[in-house]
């Protein structure tokens, strides 16, 4: 096992896509070997640009634009598109990645999607690890697309190094309602569909709101203005991205961010010899002895 184990990843960082795709399947349903072959992985600190936002924002033909002007500078481009979760299989419902079947045939872009799996954060319950794989291969840059639930999806910030949220005039009116969550994660702003009607007051009001928070990283967040389905604007938002991954700092939210996932880790390696049959047996015996109590149980447990 340690053997192929290796074998595979040799494989992944010499950027065989087979190899990958193996791997992150092998992680994603926590098959036999998962966690030894996690235990291989090298340390790499490439960075990693989160694209999030509202439902209809234009999250993927935005993230499409990007890899169109990425490939044009010759970059070798990794996507994981976190799609909502099917009800009845669990797996993803692939509809956005229609936008992006161009890049199925091109060796330079490797676009996976990964349910959500009900994850509230709109990521995936893997995407750390499954994102230190795609650090693992060759590529010069990684983009993450969360799912677009809205105000919830404040984990993409502590996992992407520049996280961008998307949004469109017509959201006037729910600014104040999203700034509380979804407005205070964004290193950058995209204010997508610009050609709409109210696109500019948008722009103003948003400006506003940002020079009137309290946080410092709000206040120098750029609005970048883009047409999307035109690629407009794209160049503009990538040297933004670019610009701000050169002088990014690590922030402190990405450090909870690994401590609770070091701490479900613990949790469940600790709980893995817990038989919960077992304790119900051993409950209902002190019961019946009428010698059961549930503080004194932990306890002694």
């Amino acid at each position: 096992m340690l053997e192929r184990n290796r074998k595979q990843l040799v494989q992944l960082t010499q950027g065989n896509i087979r190899a990958l795709s193996r791997s992150i399947s092998l992680i994603e349903n926590e098959r036999e070997g998962s966690s030894e072959f996690l235990k291989l992985l090298p340390y790499s600190d490439k960075k990693v640009i989160g694209i999030t936002g509202p439902p209809g924002a234009g999250k993927s033909t935005l993230t499409d634009c990007l890899i169109n002007e990425l490939i044009q500078q010759q970059k070798k481009v990794g996507v994981l598109c976190v799609d909502p979760s099917s009800p009845f299989t669990k797996g993803a419902l692939l509809g956005d990645r229609i936008r992006m079947s161009a890049w199925f045939n091109n060796s330079n872009v490797f676009i996976r999607s990964l349910a959500s799996r009900g994850d509230t954060g709109g990521l995936h319950p893997k995407i750390i690890e499954i994102t230190d794989l795609m650090k693992a291969a060759p590529f010069d840059h990684i983009i993450i697309e969360t799912v677009g639930a809205g105000q919830t999806e404040t984990e993409i910030a502590a996992l992407a190094d520049t996280t961008v949220v998307v949004l469109v005039p017509e959201a006037g009116d729910e600014i104040q309602n999203m700034k509380s969550g979804l407005m205070e994660i964004a290193d950058i702003f995209v204010l997508n569909k610009a050609d709409r009607p109210e696109a500019d007051r948008f722009e103003k009001n948003l400006k506003s709101m940002l020079q009137l928070s309290f946080s410092i990283k709000q206040k120098k967040a750029p609005v970048i203005k883009t047409v999307s389905t035109e690629k407009k604007g794209i160049d503009i938002l990538l040297k933004n991205i670019l610009l701000h991954q050169s002088n990014e700092i690590i922030s402190d939210e990405r450090f909870l961010l690994l401590a609770k996932k070091v701490y479900g880790m613990i949790q469940q390696k600790r709980m893995k010899d817990v038989n919960l049959q077992q304790l119900a047996e051993n409950i209902a015996i002190l019961s019946k002895a009428k010698e059961f109590n549930l503080y004194k149980f932990v306890e002694d447990f």
